[in-house]
């Protein structure tokens, strides 16, 4: 994996990395993966997984084709302090037109988030959105409306529980 980009982006990387692993090593009361039909048609659609007291939910509109499979996994540190968030299709590169998306996470405070047009299937490398077409809030990542270019095909959303210790 290159970093091209800023320094700041390769650290906020290396943290998605260790949580991601971090979940995988995880016990399966902390992780959760589950499919769904990602449907066209232009109407508003909303998928959501919860664990725990922690929930995230992709919503979006598409347009063209037929109904792809996507998956939603949900993850949980071993500390409860990152709760991680992964939507994709795992065939790779989505054909459908997305005229919106947002991934809302409750009860973490996102502190890294990115979307991909393409993901790294069958030799590809993910292809990550130019950071102008979307919003990055405290708690979701939105498609920016007149930039976005109407490609997703995986969004990674990790955020820090609002755990507080006594």
């Amino acid at each position: 994996m290159a970093c091209d980009h800023h320094i700041s982006s390769c650290v906020k990387l290396l943290a998605l990395l260790v949580v991601l692993m971090c979940a995988a090593r995880a016990s399966a009361d902390r992780t959760k993966t589950l499919d769904f039909d990602v449907k066209p048609g232009g109407v508003v659609q909303t998928f959501s997984a919860k664990l725990k007291k922690y929930k995230c939910t992709f919503t979006y509109a598409s347009q063209g084709g037929t109904n792809e499979q996507w998956q939603m996994s949900v993850g949980l540190s071993d500390d409860e302090q990152m709760f991680s968030c992964s939507v994709w299709r795992p065939q790779g590169k989505s054909y459908l037109f997305f005229t919106q998306f947002k991934a809302e996470i409750k009860g973490a405070k996102i502190e890294y988030a990115t979307a991909y047009s393409q993901t790294a299937v069958g030799g590809q490398r993910d292809v990550a959105l130019k950071e102008e077409e979307y919003i990055v809030s405290e708690s979701a990542v939105t498609h920016r409306q007149g930039t976005f270019r109407s490609e997703l095909s995986k969004l990674l959303v990790i955020g820090r529980t609002r755990h507080d210790e006594l």
